[in-house]
């Protein structure tokens, strides 16, 4: 689960991936030629990052005849999220102790 997670963690920490993530998700399925003119890099560039994506499980390749068309795979987000609530729930029992502290300090 870890290595899954850093993976996901290492895909959506450059911008650019993340750019091209939220593209997908909001513009459905594109190709390779479509994304490569909306990011203002090369094509080698953007295959790179979206071979970072697949391989973190974000986004789907279909390949077409000489095309490959990539989707978002928003579902991936899932231990992002479950993540995010486990560190949340840490450190509201943290400042829960904290405030107890400083309560029984006050009297």
């Amino acid at each position: 689960m870890h290595d899954n997670q850093d993976l996901l963690f290492r895909a959506l920490a450059d911008r650019t991936r993340r750019a091209i993530f939220e593209r997908l998700c909001r513009e459905g399925e594109q190709t390779v030629g479509v994304l490569t003119a909306q990011a203002g890099i090369s094509q080698p560039a953007v295959s790179k990052h979206l071979g970072l994506l697949r391989k973190a499980g974000l986004v789907h390749a279909r390949h077409e005849g000489r095309q490959t068309h990539y989707s978002a795979r928003p579902e991936a987000l899932a231990q992002l999220a479950e993540w995010a609530a486990e560190m949340t729930g840490f450190w509201e029992g943290r400042f829960d102790k904290l405030e107890d502290l400083l309560n029984r300090m006050d009297q």
